[in-house]
């Protein structure tokens, strides 16, 4: 285990980076964290922990939060929800493959020797079903709906074996699913589905509306077990550069998310609306997680039921000063 050597996490104020800085507060309390934002202060302090503002679009902003660090966690990105994705796609290219580029680039010169490098599930083809992490294809392109971020982040990807084979420098990849806990995005512009659900729910919507249809799959990933399986990775040190898909790696329907969070509000509304979505998604995708399980040992601790009903909790206690 890396103990006493400062560690970057890039994009540390959203879901993600929050996630990531708690694990290395329980797990490894004695190492110091260069922690960036942008244009969020963090809501959190953590002991150890300096925050950095740092626009890592920028070639000086990248510098200055690699700035003293031997390891690094890249959670930096611009991402959202279904409909962010398709209202300013392009935005969400450029941002995210400026800020990859130029943090690997960044990470290299201020002598970072090892990366844990978070993906994103989107990378994978348009394809049905559970997903292996040697099923990617490049030849075939992601869904047309995640087109856009899902080539910034395969680009990416390329760019961190570039700098192992090239440099040495020891990067994993964690190609996630969707992060749901404290701290997500509950704006209904930016939210995934599963905040998103908890808004209406608390909110009380009644006829309570839905987008798409209850019996669309997912693969969804509690934010602290996320946390748990980017440090596992990060301490994983005879690993130098590998690709780990990070979920729950079991199947949820929306209709039983619906369930679930109408049950931990203690709502029952008159009636439940599934809208047709303008936006067209993949119906069932999975990961398989058994390489992580088996690589390093890692399995998630919460079920679906036990973090929504955390996630309710949180928002319950927070949704009048959480701003994302």
């Amino acid at each position: 285990m890396m103990t006493n050597k400062r560690i970057l996490v890039a994009g540390a104020s959203g879901l993600a980076g929050l996630s990531v800085l708690k694990a290395i507060h329980d797990k490894m309390p004695d190492t110091p964290v260069t922690a960036t934002y942008n244009s969020t202060p963090p809501s959190l302090q953590f002991p150890l922990v300096s925050w950095v503002k740092a626009d890592l679009t920028t070639r000086d902003g990248c510098k200055k939060a690699a700035m003293g660090c031997s390891g690094a966690i890249m959670v930096a990105a611009n991402g959202g929800g279904v409909a962010a994705a398709m209202v300013n796609p392009g935005r969400q290219v450029t941002d995210n493959l400026a800020m990859d580029a130029l943090m690997l680039e960044s990470m290299h010169d201020a002598g970072v020797m090892r990366v844990i490098y978070v993906s994103s599930a989107t990378v994978y083809q348009d394809m049905e079903g559970t997903i292996e992490e040697d099923m990617l294809d490049l030849n075939q392109n992601p869904h047309p709906t995640y087109a856009g971020v899902a080539w910034a982040k395969r680009a990416a990807e390329k760019l961190c074996w570039f700098w192992n084979a090239q440099y040495g420098m020891e990067v994993l990849i964690a190609r996630s699913s969707n992060i749901y806990g404290p701290f997500a995005k509950f704006d209904p512009a930016t939210s995934n589905f599963v905040p998103a659900i908890i808004r209406k729910a608390i909110d009380r919507m009644d006829p309570f509306e839905l987008w798409g249809s209850p019996d669309v799959t997912r693969d969804v990933v509690y934010s602290e077990d996320f946390g748990s399986a980017v440090l596992a990775l990060y301490n994983a040190r005879e690993i130098k550069h590998d690709v780990f898909n990070l979920g729950y790696g079991q199947s949820v329907t929306v209709g039983s998310v619906a369930d679930a969070v109408l049950s931990a509000v203690d709502f029952k509304p008159s009636r439940v609306i599934y809208k047709k979505s303008d936006h067209a998604t993949i119906k069932t995708r999975i990961l398989d997680c058994s390489k992580i399980n088996e690589v390093i040992g890692w399995k998630p601790e919460f079920t679906p039921l036990e973090g929504i009903r955390k996630t309710v909790e949180w928002w319950r206690e927070n949704q009048f000063i959480w701003k994302k």
